[in-house]
């Protein structure tokens, strides 16, 4: 059997509950909605690491961001790192990356993690820094910062600056589509999409949908983590809804194409997000917290075995995406990957799988976190700034939520006394979870 094609579609900073197969009542994303009804939709998937570059290098790697040493933004990844793309060109795969990459660029300090300064922010990234995308590459290391919504550039695989002007998730898709329309299709395709809709425009300080936004989505039903809280969401949630709206309309672009080239039958299509966004409800930014409005993402798979409209209730996450990326194109899966590919759901062989996620929290603590279907534990560093240290030795807790009787995190139990066998618990799990990851064990303070 020839091997699949494989075409990942990521979106960043995007909400589950921004999909109407995850509950959008208002029309955002008949396309994505479709994939969903004939693929695999995963209810509880989740971030490893809130933060754009660590998600990255999670999905690149296999690895927990501590693993590849990106615990925050601006660590480039390490060229000696075994990648997606490296490992699937060796098995004869083409490998494409088009978008934000957030993987090339070295800035700040560390005080527990040597650091060698990188300068690829705004300028043409050298390929060693590409991770391995060596067939077609049209990238941005921040797509923010070289473009704004409505016109910008990117750099091509010879570094030649490629100038865009429209919705930039459209010009975007564009350059997918001629990429698809022109590549000798000999080979298997493994392209990775990288959106930046719907994150906020960095250098306007706002999140900025296609024009019209704020009037058609201005009818929305307040998300309940968001009600009665303050944040900008009341400023920006209709845009924030027409970008999401936009990247749905492109996503539907690509489906069209595939089907157009028929590569449907052999292709799979995943979609999915780097994280979530709060709103600045739950400190000063959009993501960096244990919250499930940053960590619980999106996760929908459609191709091959991933059909038949199911509905996975256990608890993923962007971790096991590369194992299943690999299980997909029939490459063996590296043994220092931990995480488990998520086919073993998909015929009721979940027995064994382990119904909790690990998160990793940087830049504003250092932190970490533990969720489980009924409870979020959360810990963090009481004396270690977020920006200048990947790890702890000792940790105190932060926030305990019970997701059962409180699911939109409003009552914060860490402080109660009658949760404390349950915080022991959590905590024995957690520490567990971080020794898996790779790190020494630490001393949790339970108070």
């Amino acid at each position: 059997m020839k091997s699949p094609n494989i075409i990942f579609i990521l979106s960043d900073q995007q909400r589950f509950d921004s999909l109407g197969c995850y509950g959008q009542k208002l029309n955002v994303s008949p396309n994505i909605d479709k994939i969903a009804a004939e693929g695999v939709k995963f209810e509880y998937a989740f971030t490893n690491q809130p933060v754009c570059g660590p998600a990255r290098s999670i999905l690149q790697t296999g690895k927990y961001a501590t693993e590849t040493g990106c615990y925050r933004n601006g660590i480039a990844l390490s060229i000696n790192e075994k990648t997606l793309a490296k490992s699937f060109s060796q098995e004869g795969y083409e490998v494409g990356y088009l978008g934000k990459w957030h993987l090339a660029s070295t800035s700040g300090r560390s005080k527990d993690i040597k650091l060698e300064r990188v300068k690829n922010t705004i300028t043409p990234i050298p390929e060693q820094y590409r991770g391995g995308y060596k067939n077609y590459w049209l990238a941005s290391d921040l797509l923010e910062f070289t473009s704004n919504a409505f016109d910008g550039h990117l750099f091509d695989k010879h570094n030649k600056k490629i100038d865009f002007k429209g919705y930039r998730v459209d010009c975007l898709t564009d350059f997918a589509l001629e990429y698809l329309s022109m590549r000798d299709n000999s080979k298997p395709l493994f392209f990775f999409i990288s959106f930046l809709e719907p994150h906020q425009q960095n250098d306007q300080n706002a999140i900025i949908g296609p024009e019209g936004s704020k009037e058609k989505f201005k009818n929305y039903d307040v998300p309940g983590d968001l009600e009665g809280m303050g944040g900008d969401w009341k400023e920006f949630y209709s845009d924030y809804l027409g970008c999401c709206y936009s990247v749905d309309h492109n996503v539907g672009r690509i489906i069209d194409k595939i089907e157009e080239l028929n590569m449907e039958e052999n292709t799979i299509i995943i979609f999915s997000s780097d994280h979530g966004c709060h709103f600045r409800t739950r400190n000063f930014e959009y993501k960096r917290s244990c919250h499930d409005a940053s960590i619980h993402i999106p996760l929908i798979i459609k191709g091959l075995e991933f059909k038949g409209g199911k509905r996975i209730s256990k608890l993923v996450s962007l971790i096991n995406l590369p194992p299943t990326l690999y299980e997909c194109a029939g490459i063996p899966i590296p043994k220092y990957m931990k995480a488990k590919p998520l086919q073993q759901l998909l015929n009721d062989n979940s027995q064994n799988w382990s119904d909790d996620v690990f998160i990793q929290i940087s830049e504003t603590q250092v932190g970490r976190a533990i969720r489980t279907p009924k409870w979020k534990y959360s810990v963090e560093s009481p004396n270690k700034d977020g920006i200048l240290y990947s790890r702890s030795e000792i940790y105190r807790g932060a926030f305990l939520y019970d997701l059962e009787t409180d699911p939109y995190e409003k009552q914060n139990l860490i402080a109660e006394p009658e949760f404390i066998n349950v915080r022991k618990e959590l905590s024995s799990l957690l520490k567990q979870k971080m020794i898996e990851a790779g790190e020494n064990l630490p001393n949790i303070i339970i108070e």
